[in-house]
């Protein structure tokens, strides 16, 4: 590949062609300051803060869509620059609401950061914010159209990474805004409610719907049994709202903390990510062994599952109709453990913290989410939100003796730890489903499975289960889903042999932990720490395949009977039905 050797600001960088002189500047320890520019997108030099000189040219440039080039020599901080910079700030906070204090973004926002670096202290132009109301339609996310800066990074999200298309910019020049497609409300557009657009956005504009105010609530109250669950993803994340590395599990700080908050039963998620195995894997080898309905897909992700069911509803009989680990929980919450513990289901209140907005919408998604005669889970809440109760709360959280999870939903294995990252719940699923093929684990040497691991969009494998070929595909970032999906059809209607027997789609990039409700600021290599901590976990644990979890073996036992039982049907699985993609 070529090499570029140019100077920014007076120091040599040598960087491969093609590089941005934003990419460039940043070799050179040189920050130029962007708004609209993220790293997971292309750049669109919509807000104009990252303009630089080049030497011997009158005209500035735009850093982020500039190609740096052989023996160009930039300026990206003059006197001139900063002023122009400022300037542009200003225009920007002339149609911005002066409301930080109260904003779900106060102090992550990166509007509010460049106006202190840049020392805004001042209104010299006119404030004129528009007052359009608030949509919060969804339940789970919030647009504030007064707090849009048109950057375009949550159209282009929704549009180019996610595919959903439910955000476009509608008017022009002066009068230009971002807005559901048609101008409707987002509970009526094609939203799957993944929130990539709160988790993309710069400012307050979009943020998810905070609950924490109910969780408190229910904590005050006497009458109330609350019992909570935590996700996989979130304990490699909520690290980093405390200052710590991505990837660094606080799983046992955390089962502390929500005990000092007044939570009296801790459960893990991953207990019932175990179960969600047992139920998809058992799934998987009846109809692999029986012919039926293949490939078997994934349905862990409300996000994914609505998508499916707006746009490909045709595969509606691929579809495991295993619950997500989230419902799982709240189920057994309210049933088995509820018996055991002889508690009045009517009074547990089961709270789940999520890295993901669409867990708020799956609790009320069908009637299947109230099998246990109440609704199985009564709130979710993301990782950003538990952060903050943290915080409220003036506990110390990281000084916190570790804690373990209560028994009998709280023990997990590394299968299921790894439910947080895209490609988890197919490695989770292909090793319980080799023992039941088998009778016999994998071969340690075969336990992790390298092949359906990674951040690339799709990836395809093709694993030896006792010398029977499993064709295998996982996909993450719904904009990847098309190309699977296509493969699948074309081979069904040509009467082909199917390119894959199984595939696990995870709406988010880099799966879970790349949730709409996770710490801002995600880059692949945040995704990358994020997996790298699940994957230290799953190697640290002592049991590493769900069939080996000794309270599921109790659960079912106990009370479930078997995989696939009439009562684990009843409560551990649901259906799917075709949905329009818009809402009236």
């Amino acid at each position: 590949m070529k090499t570029i050797h140019a100077k920014i600001n007076g120091i040599a960088v040598e960087v491969p062609a093609g590089t941005t002189i934003l990419e460039a500047a940043k070799k050179a320890q040189v920050r130029i300051p962007t708004l609209c520019k993220h790293p997971d997108l292309k750049p669109t030099a919509a807000c104009g803060l990252c303009i630089v000189k080049l030497k011997g040219n009158p005209r500035t440039f735009r850093a982020c869509t500039t190609p740096i080039d052989e023996g160009m020599e930039v300026i990206t901080h003059d006197d001139e620059l900063v002023s122009t910079r400022k300037t542009v700030l200003e225009l920007i906070l002339s149609n911005h609401p002066a409301d930080c204090q109260t904003c779900g973004r106060n102090g992550s926002c990166e509007l509010q950061k460049l106006s202190a670096d840049f020392a805004m202290r001042e209104e010299r132009i006119p404030r004129h914010v528009c007052d359009l109301p608030k949509d919060a339609s969804t339940g789970s996310i919030i647009i504030d159209y007064a707090k849009c800066i048109k950057c375009g990074r949550c159209v282009q999200v929704c549009q180019e990474v996610q595919n959903v298309w439910a955000l476009s910019f509608l008017e022009r020049g002066i009068d230009t805004r971002m807005a559901p497609s048609g101008d409707i409300s987002l509970a009526e557009s094609p939203c799957v409610r993944c929130g990539q657009c709160s988790a993309h956005c710069p400012t307050g504009a979009i943020v998810e719907n905070d609950d924490t105010a109910l969780v408190w609530k229910a904590l005050h109250d006497p009458n109330k049994f609350c019992t909570v669950q935590i996700a996989p993803a979130v304990r490699v994340a909520i690290g980093e709202e405390f200052g710590l590395e991505p990837g660094t599990n606080l799983t046992r700080k955390i089962y502390a903390v929500l005990r000092r908050m007044g939570f009296k039963a801790v459960f893990d998620t991953n207990f019932s990510a175990d179960l969600t195995i047992m139920e998809e894997s058992a799934e998987f080898v009846h109809r692999f062994a029986n012919n039926g309905v293949l490939p078997l897909i994934t349905t862990c992700c409300p996000s994914w599952v609505d998508f499916m069911e707006k746009y490909h509803t045709d595969l509606i009989p691929n579809f495991s109709t295993a619950k997500s680990p989230q419902q799982m929980m709240g189920v057994m919450t309210k049933t088995y453990y509820a018996q055991k513990q002889g508690l009045d289901p009517a009074k547990i209140y089961q709270v789940s913290i999520m890295p993901c907005t669409a867990k708020k919408f799956e609790l009320e998604r069908d009637t299947n989410m109230q099998a246990s005669g109440y609704p199985d889970v009564d709130l979710s809440i993301t990782t950003r939100e538990f952060a903050r109760m943290i915080k409220q709360s003036g506990i110390d959280f990281l000084r916190l003796d570790d804690e373990e999870a209560d028994s009998i939903l709280g023990e997990y294995t590394g299968a299921g730890t790894i439910f947080g990252a895209t490609g988890g719940v197919m490695e989770a699923a292909l090793r319980t489903a080799y023992y039941k093929i088998t009778g016999e684990n994998m071969p340690k040497e075969a336990i992790d499975i390298q092949s359906v691991r990674g951040l690339k969009g799709v990836r395809e494998a093709e694993i030896n289960v006792d010398g029977t070929k499993v064709r295998v595909a996982v996909a993450h970032g719904l904009a990847n889903v098309e190309y699977v999906m296509d493969k699948v059809r074309k081979a069904r209607d040509n009467g082909e042999p199917l390119p894959y027997h199984f595939i696990e789609v995870m709406a988010c990039p880099g799966g879970c932990i790349g949730g709409g409700g996770q710490p801002y600021g995600v880059t692949d290599d945040i995704r990358e720490k994020r997996i790298a901590g699940l994957y230290q976990d799953d190697r640290d644990c002592k049991l590493r395949f769900s069939h080996e979890n000794p309270e599921v073996k109790q659960a079912y036992a106990e009370f479930l009977g078997e995989p696939l039982s009439e009562k684990a049907h009843h409560l551990l699985h649901t259906h799917y039905v075709e949905r329009p993609m818009y809402q009236r």
